[in-house]
């Protein structure tokens, strides 16, 4: 936007300062302006000046794209097949009815650029001159396979905006995970050694492995009912281990809160030192000063 301002200037008076200097330059030029994006609707968004655009815009020439041109697609090719022929001192290619109507239907997104390199290929690439529909549809990307993937949802887009933010939510899930077990694990010390019923398989498989005795290496004998374990068999190293059971402590799983929480601890383990702390967090020291003012950190 800066840049179009200066331009502004000097379409409006014709001068202009060079970098570096104070003179004032003069200069009296016309300008042919071209662009392969729609100006009216850049304007409308705010990536475009709208003074600029009428300033630029006295004679509009509009350049339809090649998929536009019906039968001047025909005719481009054969003048570039005429222009490469003589190039590579070969003879020119012709196409059939099949060959030019496939021209004519093809969408062409890299417009006149895709149809000369096209053209250049063919006359390398095939031995004999007359080029039918099949020739000519083993040199066209399949439209099908060249189509982009269908877009995210707007609200998935925004909830994992960068791999990183995928990697977080995957860490704080299995720190949930962890909680939920803890949890599990205190309550069947605290209800005697009992393991609910409702437990699925893998789950129970993980409780067995927590209960199995460290003298043998196998589960207890002095089970008294299915679902049941003698609690006095479960080897625990001290209560300090209890205790750590007992507290069971419900994390947020908010982003934007971990974030704030890495990029403090960062700076505290660097000293305040953002460049340090920046390099350790994998960012660069510009995105980390943002950062610091977002979340309104104190160093």
């Amino acid at each position: 936007m800066a840049t179009q301002v200066r331009l502004l200037r000097v379409l409006e008076t014709g001068e202009y300062i060079r970098v570096g200097s104070s003179a004032v330059q003069k200069t009296d030029v016309r300008v042919v302006a071209a662009s392969n994006v729609d100006i009216p609707k850049a304007v409308e968004e705010g990536k475009f000046r709208e003074d600029l655009y009428y300033r630029l815009n006295t004679v509009p020439i509009r350049m339809p794209s090649l998929r536009e041109r019906g039968v001047d697609i025909v005719l481009l090719f054969r003048r570039f097949a005429v222009d490469f022929a003589e190039k590579y001192k070969r003879s020119d290619i012709k196409l059939d009815s099949g060959a030019k109507t496939m021209l004519m239907n093809y969408s062409w997104p890299g417009n006149v650029r895709q149809l000369k390199n096209l053209a250049e290929q063919i006359s390398i690439m095939e031995t004999g001159r007359d080029i039918t529909a099949d020739i000519l549809k083993e040199y066209l990307p399949d439209e099908r396979r060249d189509k982009l993937p269908a877009l995210r949802d707007a609200e998935s887009d925004k909830s994992f905006a960068s791999e990183r933010e995928i990697l977080y939510k995957i860490l704080f899930d299995m720190k949930s995970d962890m909680n939920d077990l803890k949890k599990l694990v205190y309550d069947i010390m605290r209800n005697g050694g009992t393991v609910p019923a409702t437990l699925s398989d893998q789950d129970s498989d993980v409780i067995n492995h927590l209960f199995k005795d460290p003298q043998h290496d196998r589960m207890t004998n002095d089970i008294t009912t299915p679902n049941t374990y003698d609690i006095s068999k479960v080897h625990v190293a001290d209560s300090s281990n209890i205790q750590d059971t007992e507290e069971v402590v419900e994390e947020s799983l908010s982003l934007s809160e971990k974030e704030e929480e890495m990029i403090k601890k960062a700076l505290e383990k660097n000293n305040g030192k953002r460049k340090a702390a920046a390099k350790e967090l994998g960012i660069s020291e510009r995105t980390l000063y943002r950062k610091i003012k977002e979340y309104d950190i104190k160093l």
